[in-house]
């Protein structure tokens, strides 16, 4: 699975893995909001993707709609290791 969700104190934390292509997104969109309708007292959304090897414009649309779902509920949406190539992307 490309992506893992692990819930501490009111933070959930997705750590993606691999390639994030129109191909993976589906999955890992899925996997993400099944965890906002299922856990409760969710404050804060991590989106980890220290083992992302490849991203395109699908990741940057996963993220914006991660966004609204969070920003919709009150949740803080925090994106961590990015490489500094999609840094540059999600920038602009």
């Amino acid at each position: 699975m490309p992506v893992t969700l692990k819930n501490r104190n009111g933070t959930l934390t997705a750590f993606i893995k691999g390639e994030i292509d129109h191909h993976t997104v589906p999955e890992i969109r899925d996997a993400i909001d099944d965890a906002f309708v299922s856990i409760e007292n969710i404050n804060v959304l991590v989106l980890d993707f220290y083992d992302v090897t490849f991203m395109d414009s699908s990741g940057v649309g996963l993220v914006m709609g991660r966004y609204r779902i969070a920003s919709a509920r009150g949740i803080t949406l925090r994106v961590d290791n990015l490489s500094e190539r999609d840094f540059r992307v999600m920038k602009t």
